[in-house]
């Protein structure tokens, strides 16, 4: 496996970016080593928050709220997965696939011991984050899905089929005007561009490139059988479980309902609709504050 490394100066000066990288070195096929990059801001003591991301970002799309979590005396935790961000990235399209996503955040979790999470997730860190709500229940206190979703073979919306075709045909993958294009604000030109550091050139995007076509939306797909098994554990799932969704997303629209029907711990629960595009973090991030600091303040 060839791992490729985003070099350090590509991350030096980011606006809003004041946050010191932390590395957790994570087991790959045929005695891989792979380094994955997290912040770790607020108080030791403080009520632990799991922020994960999706696809095509990274870590960067919490900046305004972690602060928020950490003056509110939480523990904000926010992972870059495998591929993107700090994170190291397998050069190859093939080196990715669902099961070693979710095995490589696994590592993660369990190697820094990380219990009493509350998870806010969305796109791909749904996919994965809820993987780990699963297969680790007992170390998670509280949960927020935002457009995300745990998808098992049974098709896909017409806005997600929109992105498929575009995310394997297109020459280049263009990160900043995807994550500006999903975003119902303006980006900055500084904040595009810290979008695209990870990404030196188009050798660093297979992961980007091969995540939407991982989805399990067909049967045919892999994972297809792991997220069933999934769904019976989240299931049974009754600690706090809250959809925040947002009103400006062709992709995820609509799959609040799942979640809201299926999981036991979404009952009587104050979901929300925010106002925001695909990437809500970058749209609503005080609302997305507010939501996470009262789930904790609910139970106390």
């Amino acid at each position: 496996m060839e791992i490729l490394k985003t070099p350090e100066s590509r991350f030096e000066g980011l606006a809003d970016w004041p946050f010191a990288p932390r590395y957790f070195e994570a087991n790959g096929p045929d005695s891989a080593r792979l380094r994955i990059a997290y912040v770790d801001d607020g108080p030791r003591d403080g009520a632990p928050v799991l922020l994960m991301h999706g696809e095509p970002s990274w870590s960067y799309l919490y900046r305004r709220i972690i602060p928020g979590l950490v003056q509110r005396g939480r523990r904000a935790i926010a992972p870059d997965l495998i591929g993107f961000g700090r994170s190291d990235k397998p050069a190859a399209q093939d080196d990715y696939t669902y099961e070693r996503h979710v095995d490589w955040m696994s590592q993660w979790l369990t190697g820094l011991d990380l219990t009493g999470l509350t998870l806010f997730c969305q796109d791909w860190g749904g996919l994965i984050g809820l993987r780990l709500v699963a297969a680790f229940p007992e170390r998670f206190e509280g949960v927020i899905v935002a457009n995300t979703g745990l998808p098992e073979g049974a098709g896909m919306s017409d806005g997600f089929q929109a992105w498929l075709n575009f995310s394997q045909t297109a020459p280049e993958l263009p990160i900043g005007f995807i994550l500006n294009g999903g975003s119902a604000r303006d980006l900055t030109p500084e904040e595009i561009a810290a979008y695209e550091a990870p990404f030196p050139d188009e050798s660093y995007k297979a992961g980007a490139r091969r995540f939407p076509a991982l989805v399990p939306v067909t049967p045919q797909h892999a994972s297809v059988a792991e997220n069933q098994a999934a769904w019976r554990v989240l299931e049974r799932f009754d600690k706090p479980f809250l959809t925040a969704f947002s009103d400006a997303d062709p992709v995820t629209k609509g799959g609040e309902a799942a979640f809201q029907a299926r999981v036991p711990g979404a009952k009587g629960q104050p979901h929300v609709t925010l106002k925001g595009g695909h990437f809500l973090q970058e749209d609503c991030p005080d609302d997305i504050v507010a939501l996470i600091d009262a789930m904790i303040a609910r139970r106390g």
